[in-house]
């Protein structure tokens, strides 16, 4: 597994991640052959968030691996707050008392990387500031960062931190690519070429930003998996015909293409099947040519100009 450097701290992180998401829906022996399944192909990094699971999916992840300073040590733990029901929450409150509930459930005293789960349009910076401070001084969280934030709200917030944002977490896969679309097609009076997200993509290469790619397997808004769907004949025939190709399955393919971009995104997987994650991170070992990931780009319905 490549590692990757996340945003401009220090931490060498492996380039795929094992999103948690579903761990709630394990028992404790499975999570724990999950994990280590992902631990053994050379993944270190591992996704939560407050809401996965109503925090059953950090709880389990905890007692999965006996959690332990030894194990602790080997891991980068990720979690999210912000979503409550039916609202966003960005207080200092909210924040501080998240992450105090996060660390009893992961059973650590501390949490590598803290992110802002979807923006909150009546954030104040500053409060959002004095929570950030008050955790990285006492330890609990080392560095921070958001979730499916434009370029000017990120600036709004880093304008008042102390702590810099080093993440972003945005969704992209090969058939949800708005991000990329705008950029390749500027000044075409197409839908392509509209954009919707303030050209985050360039923002965050310019900034330093690590983005991780959220269901980078999914087409729409959680409609389904585009691998294997009847929906997307073109695509799975050029992505299986590279795979045969290469020697590996559909699924290392999809990762791959991500892995491709220059901009060192991270793919969030969230997979519970360790055969299948264990044929995802084959993709850590491929390099796509051009040709091939525009091939793949123009095979989910993508035009040229």
């Amino acid at each position: 597994m490549n590692n990757i450097n996340i945003g401009k701290s220090k931490l060498s992180a492996s380039e795929i991640t094992l999103g948690c998401m579903r761990i709630a829906e394990l028992s404790t022996t499975d999570a724990a052959k999950l994990i280590h399944t992902a631990m053994d192909e050379g993944i270190n990094f591992f996704d939560h968030a407050d809401i996965y699971g109503a925090g059953k999916s950090e709880e389990i992840f905890a007692q999965a691996i006996e959690m332990n300073p030894n194990v602790r040590e080997q891991m980068i733990i990720q979690t999210k707050c912000g979503i409550r029901p039916g609202y966003f929450d960005f207080s200092k409150e909210h924040i501080l008392n998240s992450v105090d509930l996060s660390l009893k459930r992961l059973q650590t005293d501390y949490i590598d990387v803290l992110l802002l789960h979807r923006p909150d349009t009546l954030v104040e910076p500053e409060e959002v500031d004095e929570a950030f401070t008050i955790l990285h001084n006492s330890g609990k969280v080392r560095h921070f960062g958001v979730s499916n934030q434009n370029p000017l709200q990120i600036e709004l917030l880093n304008k008042h931190l102390h702590h810099k944002l080093i993440i972003n977490q945005l969704q992209l896969s090969i058939t949800n690519t708005g991000m990329i679309d705008s950029g390749i097609n500027v000044n075409m009076h197409i839908d392509r070429s509209i954009d919707r997200d303030g050209s985050i993509l360039d923002y965050c290469r310019l900034k330093d930003i690590t983005i991780q790619a959220w269901s980078p397997f999914q087409y729409g808004f959680f409609e389904g998996v585009f691998l294997n769907n009847d929906k997307f004949p073109e695509l799975n025939n050029t992505i299986d015909r590279i795979a045969e190709e290469k020697g590996v399955s559909n699924s290392a393919i999809a990762i791959a293409w991500i892995l491709r971009h220059p901009a060192k995104i991270q793919p969030v997987v969230g997979t519970t099947n360790t055969d299948r994650l264990k044929d995802i991170c084959k993709a850590s070992n491929i390099t796509l040519t051009r040709q091939e990931w525009y091939e793949i780009y123009r095979a989910a319905g993508n035009q040229l100009p």
